[in-house]
């Protein structure tokens, strides 16, 4: 974990590296010469209390530095490396001379939630795995900072109130339902208005945004930025249905039907929490992810003067997981007055798939690692029927599975207890089982995914899905690639 510098610090570096590319007409050496530009973030223990956002931004000199990063490859092996393919030599050029509002509007003919990606996906698995400049380094994370650049024009534009609608098709006098509003169903929603349809999105919560307003924390996504696409898709003319839970209210046939619906998408998500199975699960005090952060996120419970929702007081939680939820619970839970907060994982930290800055980021803030470690029991009062801690096991690395990462092999005679009063379990999530429960004519695989074509196309008959429900839990990004790719085919479709 590098040390944390503070903003003054990363200003001067911009503006030293500002300073001497000014003016000039850049070789690649150059540009391989200059420093990544490291992303502003908050002093790490004032933060790890508060709920504003930790990463702060690019401020334009830094932004125009890091794009000067970019090599500008032909065969652009970013673009390849992107779900929706936006431009991104041709955007990052616009920022390398300063031409902001032309950049963000590149981004928008294929994203139009930039604001939102460049603060979530994970690029370095993506486009800025397959940059030039990282290969050079041997290190995604080397890479021309593709996100962080996306963020910064996005917000540019935004606080500069420069936002702009795309234009809409004349009217085609045809309908499409949208069901659930996260990335997916939003995709949809956009790109179906944009090619004329009426189009109405029936969200089962009070607001918005899916996983992005339940299931990521206000400190890494700032849910007014969330609130700010769903505006500009009011704009151009998207209806939304909140409190509507289609499987329950209505049913997939009756929209159709009933309600004259030509074309519908589901977009609902991968809602349903996996647990151990292990002895204790009961007690109170054990959570799923899940259910901790959207009393947090979505029902504000840090706010207790005006919450809608109470949160579990805990002084020593235990988060079992290693990936980027397991990374928003323990950060939440320091957030929520944790004194102590443990992420236990069976595997190494080399393994981990959260991404690494959040990793840093939770490190920084006083979050305890304990790696090749896994609950075997959860302990608890008899009396109070409230979590004491929990019984783990220790672990060593054997061979490679099947994804390449080490397995993890017990340690005989290891068993130990790690007092705690809440425990949250973050082992991922299953696809939303309501709407294939309640519409046998779509096709499920045996882990309950929705199975569709290559179009996106279910089984039924004017019917396409698309993110977490079809691909189990993935990236805001990928449920934007096939919201996309569904939201083409409809359009096809109706055409016709």
């Amino acid at each position: 974990m590098s040390e944390h510098k503070t903003i003054e610090q990363l200003n001067e570096i911009a503006a030293n590296e500002y300073n001497k590319i000014k003016g000039k007409t850049l070789t690649n050496k150059d540009r391989m010469a200059i420093p990544q530009m490291e992303m502003p973030s908050g002093e790490p223990l004032v933060r790890a209390r508060q709920m504003t956002e930790v990463a702060l931004g690019y401020t334009a000199e830094q932004a125009i530095v890091e794009a000067n990063r970019c090599l500008q490859c032909k065969n652009q092996p970013c673009v390849s490396g992107c779900p929706v393919n936006v431009q991104i030599p041709k955007f990052i050029e616009q920022v390398a001379k300063g031409e902001f509002k032309a950049a963000v509007d590149i981004i928008k003919e294929t994203n139009l939630l930039p604001a939102i990606c460049g603060r979530v996906c994970p690029q370095e698995k993506q486009c800025q795995g397959q940059c030039t400049v990282g290969k050079v380094y041997k290190n995604a994370e080397k890479s021309v900072s593709i996100g962080r650049l996306e963020r910064f024009v996005a917000d540019w534009e935004r606080t500069n109130n420069l936002v702009t609608s795309p234009a809409i098709a004349p009217s085609t006098g045809k309908k499409v339902a949208v069901v659930g509003s996260g990335p997916a169903g939003l995709t949809v929603a956009a790109d179906c208005r944009r090619a004329g349809h009426d189009v109405t999105v029936f969200e089962a919560f009070h607001k918005a945004g899916g996983v992005m307003v339940y299931g990521i924390p206000e400190f890494r996504l700032p849910k007014s930025i969330v609130q700010n696409e769903v505006e500009n898709l009011k704009r151009m003319g998207v209806k939304f249905e909140m409190s509507t839970l289609v499987g329950r209210t209505m049913t997939v046939q009756q929209i159709l039907t009933e309600k004259g619906f030509d074309a519908a998408f589901i977009g609902t998500g991968a809602g349903l929490p996996k647990f151990f199975g292990i002895p204790g699960e009961n007690y109170i005090g054990v959570f799923s992810a899940n259910e901790y952060l959207t009393r947090a996120n979505l029902m504000k419970a840090y706010d207790t003067e005006h919450a809608d929702t109470p949160y579990y007081h805990a002084k020593t939680v235990v988060v079992c997981g290693g990936g980027n939820v397991a990374m928003d619970a323990a950060r939440m839970a320091l957030r929520l007055g944790a004194e102590k907060v443990y992420v236990v994982y069976r595997r190494s930290r080399v393994e981990m798939p959260a991404r690494r800055e959040e990793v840093d980021h939770a490190e920084e803030e006083g979050v305890i690692f304990k790696f090749l470690e896994n609950p075997v029991e959860i302990l608890g009062s008899s009396e109070t029927g409230k979590v004491t801690g929990i019984k783990a096991l220790s672990y060593e690395l054997g061979e490679p599975d099947e994804k390449g990462r080490r397995r993890p092999v017990e340690i005989k005679g290891s068993e130990h207890e790690i007092p705690c009063d809440a425990v949250i379990v973050a082992l991922g999530n299953n696809s939303n089982p309501l709407i294939p429960a309640t519409t046998p004519e779509i096709n499920v695989d045996d882990r309950g995914h929705i199975t569709v074509d290559e179009s996106q196309e279910t089984s039924m008959t004017k019917v396409w899905a698309g993110g977490d429900i079809v691909l189990g839990a993935a990236t805001v990004i990928l449920a934007m690639g096939e919201g996309r790719k569904a939201a083409a085919s409809i359009n096809e479709y109706l055409a016709k």
